[in-house]
């Protein structure tokens, strides 16, 4: 372990900051190989795992030496590889896995897109729109159809995660109808509507997002006499009424797309309705690294920001919402429980 004494000296962190992407890529690598997925419980022989993987031994092993560096896999003194907590992490069928977030925090675009920040914060403008001539969703979806799916598939897993700990966290239990707002394929409100057995629930999210919806929710799904699912846009119109909004980690795009979006909800709930907005915040204390970095990252594709407590507070009395309550979801999401005004 890494203390005081033992840590390296500035330069050193410096420069191990500054080869960052090697990191970055030898993470995408591992998940591209399925390296995690090829390596069970039992340690394995580099000769071995890279026959499992289709891969030449010698640099294999070059690579899971530098991702053992980080505690991703570890080399024990046979010379077999075995998994750590964090290598766990990368296998697909692991119920926290984040290989697809992984996958979407390298897609091809971000090499391109990285180098180019300094410009990005010198005008407060995305960089993508100059790379690609189009807007980013426009771009994923005309012109990288994969990566748009392992966007989809990292959504998914996040929010599948996530869903289980807002249920747990909110009280609907006087409401009648629940809608979720962006919502993906809908595991928040499916999870809702386990929840509660009474609720009925919508589901908003562009075509090509709910036409993959959580099982439950289709037809022939449990939940699906209990939800309707609305294919959209929630910053062109939100086309229904219901008791509870929720908003979850959308709100960081551009200003205007987000004005947009909580003025159409507001003009759909009317006075009195409930909006739940729930948000990664840069200042969270747990995630800051994480949040912070993504926070960039939506600077150079869409334009947008993560929210501080302050900035999110601002967006939202602004668009005319009262702030009943803040609360943290999980270590990781708070909620900003808000109420539009009679």
């Amino acid at each position: 372990m890494t203390t005081a004494e033992t840590a390296p000296p500035p330069s050193m962190r410096l420069r191990e900051l500054a080869f960052g992407a090697a990191c970055a890529a030898a993470l995408r690598a591992a998940a591209r190989l399925g390296v995690a997925d090829a390596l069970g419980d039992t340690p394995m022989s580099v000769e071995d795992l890279a026959a499992a993987v289709k891969t030449e031994p010698r640099p294999l092993r070059r690579l899971l030496r530098a991702l053992s560096c980080y505690g991703v896999f570890t080399e024990r003194q046979d010379g077999t590889i075995a998994h750590t907590d964090m290598s766990r992490l990368l296998r697909e069928d692991d119920p926290h896995s984040l290989r697809y977030i992984t996958l979407w925090c390298t897609e091809a675009w971000t090499w391109d897109a990285w180098p180019m920040l300094d410009e990005a914060v010198r005008t407060g403008r995305n960089v993508v729109e100059d790379l690609y001539g189009k807007e980013f969703f426009t771009y994923l979806n005309e012109d990288a159809p994969e990566s748009a799916e392992v966007f989809n598939r990292a959504m998914t897993t996040s929010s599948r995660q996530s869903a289980e700990d807002v249920a747990h966290f909110l009280d609907l239990s006087g409401s009648s109808s629940v809608a979720d707002i962006g919502g993906g394929q809908g595991h928040v409100v499916a999870s809702l509507l386990e929840k509660y057995p009474t609720l009925r629930g919508t589901l908003l999210d562009l075509p090509r997002v709910v036409e993959n919806a959580d099982p439950r929710l289709r037809p022939g799904g449990a939940l699906a006499d209990r939800v309707t699912i609305v294919p959209g846009d929630c910053r062109a119109a939100i086309p229904f009424r219901a008791d509870v909004y929720i908003i979850k980690n959308i709100l960081e795009w551009d200003d205007e797309s987000t004005a947009r979006t909580l003025r159409n909800v507001i003009e759909a709930g009317g006075p009195g309705t409930r909006v739940v907005v729930i948000e990664n915040l840069v200042d969270d204390t747990p995630s800051m690294r994480f949040s912070t970095a993504m926070d960039l990252l939506l600077l150079l594709n869409v334009g947008g920001a993560k929210h501080t407590t302050e900035s999110m507070v601002s967006r939202l009395t602004d668009a005319g919402l009262v702030i009943d309550d803040t609360r943290p979801v999980n270590p990781y999401l708070h909620a900003f429980d808000c109420t539009v005004p009679r």
